[in-house]
């Protein structure tokens, strides 16, 4: 039994949240795809709770936060220099703040367990590149991910739940998890599972969403309520943190 989530961005009452939900679950293993600090008011809390997880990937926004940030819209920008700071201005121990810089700055890009591929972002580009629903319909892109997936690929980056499957007629084919009840059951076909997102989901549903993989390999998407109001009222009160980043987080986008 694995939990994997993804997509933390700094959101600490949501993260606590899921990891008590996932002490119920009976899982032997917790795995995060990326992105635990970025956009949130807690990037050392998050990142201090991971770091004894079985793998924690390198997203986006960590990558940034270690080197510099590519492609960023202003609000995103501000608030990853803003982490930064915070990483490196702790009032811990020099030692303290080290140990979180070093483990962030060596996260993988991607893991392999056969038939299994992990990644932040697509097969293709593990890091950065987005795999959005209606990319369904880009047939030459979904063509050239699709061939680099082993059987199936667990992702996030997008923010958005749900299951790209490959279907006999070379089309492609997305489906949120309410489709399927939010237990999907793997067939022959290869298939792409964007877990969701912990501390930011952006598919209208405020709740934060990640998935338990089972001994039989069926994918159970899991939604958590948590302290909302909490979080935004941490993000309104730092100002270099753009408020938008708090408000978004009441309507799941």
């Amino acid at each position: 039994m694995k939990a994997i989530i993804s997509d933390i961005h700094g959101n600490l009452e949501a993260l606590i949240a899921v990891l008590e939900d996932i002490k119920k679950q009976g899982v032997t293993q917790r795995y995060c795809l990326g992105d635990v600090v970025g956009y949130g008011p807690n990037p050392r809390e998050c990142l201090d709770l991971v770091t004894d997880f079985d793998m924690v990937l390198m997203g986006n926004h960590d990558n940034a936060a270690i080197f510099d940030p590519e492609g960023f819209n202003p609000a995103a920008e501000q608030a990853i220099f803003w982490t930064r700071d915070q990483l490196e201005q702790s009032h811990e121990t020099t030692s303290r703040r080290q140990d979180r810089l070093d483990f962030l700055s060596i996260r993988p890009k991607l893991h392999r367990e056969d038939p299994y591929l992990f990644v932040h972002g697509s097969a293709r580009n593990p890091t950065n590149e987005y795999v959005f629903p209606d990319d369904i319909y880009n047939q030459r892109k979904m063509d050239v991910i699709f061939q680099k997936v082993p059987k199936t690929c667990f992702q996030g980056h997008t923010h958005v739940p749900g299951i790209f499957t490959q279907l006999e007629s070379n089309q492609y084919q997305f489906q949120s998890p309410d489709q399927f009840d939010n237990i999907f059951f793997p067939g022959e076909q290869k298939i792409m599972c964007n877990v969701g997102s912990v501390g930011q989901p952006r598919d209208l549903d405020p709740r934060a969403c990640y998935v338990i993989l089972d001994d039989s390999g069926r994918i159970h998407f899991h939604r958590v309520t948590y302290d909302l109001d909490k979080t935004v009222k941490k993000i309104h009160a730092i100002p270099e943190l753009n408020n938008f980043l708090g408000d978004r987080l009441r309507q799941g986008r």
